[in-house]
């Protein structure tokens, strides 16, 4: 395990069981800030689980039990004082299959700004700002006030970047964000992930390991809820410590 300088999140011991199903075993890392962090594994094997755990998706799901710590920043993420919706406002979450709102592409990205009580021209200039940080601002700027249901899939992709964005996450989380899009709309999102992790700390879940080679600065592998190796991407792609991840990586299994 690397030795992260001033992480962003810190991870320690976490459990975490839906009924009896246990889906994360003992997880502990150190995920750095101002980088892309990959989590990589086969299907089921706890990636999406921990990442939902970063902002406490997991609070909707029944029957689920958790124990071990999660901070992020100066915040534990479980601590019972901790405001859940100022929680997920710090840490955004752009999920597989692009979800913008049955409203104008304006509307979306404005949404979160008005639920925080932020009106007139300042909306305007998140709005913008917003955009242009998702590489979204010049194919749009001439229709803010069109449906963004109109919008093609990586657009409309990229307009949830933005939509996250908006409220000024610390940490934005992506689950599969390039799933169901095609090979350019990919290299769109790809380039801009190379910009953001500049201002953010990103932590993407893909089963795509070129996407993960190309742009994460850490990879961590997880086999069957386990962490089985974290450590910096070229290491973990080129010299791995453990077998597993060679077999994964190598595809002898996955």
């Amino acid at each position: 395990m690397p030795t992260i300088v001033d992480p962003m999140i810190q991870v320690k011991e976490l459990n975490l069981k839906y009924g009896e199903a246990q889906a994360l075993f003992n997880v502990t890392l150190e995920i750095p800030r101002r980088k892309a962090t990959a989590f990589i594994g086969p299907s089921g094997c706890g990636k999406t689980t921990l990442l939902r755990c970063l902002n406490r998706l997991n609070d909707l799901i029944e029957n689920v039990h958790i124990s071990g710590t999660i901070r992020i920043g100066e915040t534990y993420v479980y601590d019972p004082q901790v405001d859940v919706s100022d929680l997920r406002k710090r840490v955004g979450m752009v999920f597989q299959k692009s979800n913008p709102f049955p409203k104008s592409t304006y509307d979306n990205v404005a949404f979160g700004p008005r639920i925080f009580g932020i009106r007139n021209s300042r909306l305007d200039e998140i709005v913008e700002r917003s955009l242009r940080a998702a590489a979204l601002w010049d194919e749009v700027k001439d229709r803010l006030h069109e449906s963004a249901l109109s919008l093609s899939g990586g657009q409309q992709q990229r307009l949830c970047i933005a939509r996250a964005l908006a409220v000024e996450p610390e940490v934005l989380l992506m689950d599969e964000p390039c799933s169901a899009l095609d090979p350019i709309a990919t290299a769109k999102i790809e380039e801009l992930l190379h910009t953001l992790k500049n201002e953010y700390t990103i932590v993407i879940v893909t089963h795509n390991m070129q996407q993960a080679a190309r742009v994460s600065d850490y990879t961590g592998f997880f086999l069957l809820g386990e962490l089985v190796e974290f450590d910096e991407t070229p290491r973990i792609f080129t010299n791995p410590r453990d077998r597993r991840t060679e077999d994964y990586i190598t595809g002898r299994f996955g």
